[in-house]
């Protein structure tokens, strides 16, 4: 069995949500890029996305939301009472070109995946332009126009999975997910979201109908505290549902660079949840998510492939590695940091573990 493959596509080239719009970057091109720069990504490796179709998305989706998406796509506008029914055509979910194609190809990437790891093939599989966990069954929401993960799980158990845990680092709450999942006694859902942070869902008294553990986490979430929050709730959970695949949606949005958290994580943090979750799951697909800054987005998601596919991360960058990063740019923010474009690895950002989290954690582990 092949230890991991990555699923990618050229659609998320030169696709952005307009230039106001926090993705305005590219973050899958440049996670690409820079995997490639660093030999972590050789062709036999990578495997093209097909993108999904309509029917494969009424798993989950309405048909009437899926046909008004595909519409607004082809006509370039949505009706008021389109945009008020489903959430399209708003500042969140602007019309764009590849508007249906993006995520429906996010999906197809979602469902690969899924047979992939299911087959034997291979052990995990990484589709970087999933992991979009905001939308609903008849809306657009954050962001997400599709739900990757509640797709790729439904395939999952069609195709003989009987148990699945999905565990989500993004800095926001998972909250399409936990709703499409809610009461159900296959699928486990874990989320360590920044605390009073849009959604606003996700309390640490939400337990989703028993299927959900939330853990919402102060401004300020370092290493040390995520280390403790792994070992102890993470894993545990993970362990004690005994899963047959675990789904990681590895938003990158809870760096300290990220300009939609005010949480402090490295990008040791994701790498050590990727490498620990590898180590118990008998399978395991990895999923992208947040992540608004393209220079910590596309170091964080490099490293997480590396670690996924178990190569060594490189202390320092490779000169190309160095260029494709220094050629990225980002209009709302300017240049980053000069670390930013040396290494691929953060320094730690490590600190005290709270007491509050450790309350949090001990009263979660009263459900396992």
């Amino acid at each position: 069995m092949q230890r991991a493959l990555f699923i990618g596509s050229e659609i998320y080239r030169g696709s952005r949500y307009g230039t106001r719009h926090p993705l305005s970057i590219e973050r899958v091109p440049a996670a690409i890029d820079l995997a490639r720069a660093l030999g972590l990504l050789p062709s036999a490796l990578y495997r093209t996305s097909p993108r999904a179709r309509a029917a494969a998305l009424t798993a989950f989706h309405t048909p009437s939301y899926v046909a008004a998406l595909e519409a607004a796509e082809r006509e370039g506008a949505v009706s008021p009472e389109i945009r008020e029914r489903h959430g399209l055509g708003t500042l969140s979910n602007p019309i764009f070109p590849e508007m249906f194609r993006r995520p429906a190809t996010a999906v197809g990437g979602g469902l690969l995946a899924a047979e992939l790891v299911m087959s034997g093939q291979v052990r995990a599989a990484h589709n970087l332009g999933g992991g979009t966990h905001h939308a609903f069954a008849d809306r657009a929401s954050g962001f997400c126009f599709l739900n990757e993960p509640v797709l790729t799980i439904l395939h999952l158990l069609r195709l003989g999975a009987r148990r699945v845990v999905y565990v989500d680092i993004d800095a926001h709450h998972g909250d399409g997910v936990e709703y499409a999942f809610h009461g159900s006694e296959q699928v486990r859902t874990i989320s360590v979201h920044e605390d009073r942070r849009w959604p606003f869902t996700g309390a640490v008294a939400d337990d989703g109908g028993g299927a959900a553990f939330n853990l919402p986490v102060p401004r300020g979430f370092n290493d040390s505290e995520f280390a403790l929050v792994l070992e102890r709730l993470i894993l545990p959970a993970v362990e004690r549902f005994e899963p047959d695949v675990v789904f990681l949606q590895c938003g990158s949005d809870a760096l300290t660079e990220d300009p939609l958290s005010r949480l402090a994580l490295s990008n040791n943090s994701h790498f050590r949840a990727v490498s620990a979750l590898f180590d118990v799951a008998p399978r395991l697909i990895v999923s992208g998510g947040g992540g608004y800054n393209p220079w910590t987005v596309a170091r964080c998601w490099a490293g997480v492939w590396g670690t996924l596919s178990g190569q060594e991360l490189p202390d320092q960058l490779t000169e190309g590695a160095a260029r494709h990063l220094a050629a990225l740019t980002w209009a709302r923010k300017g240049r980053p940091s000069p670390e930013l474009l040396t290494s691929l690895r953060d320094a730690p950002r490590e600190g005290p573990v709270r007491d509050e989290i450790r309350s949090a954690i001990d009263s979660l582990r009263q459900r396992l």
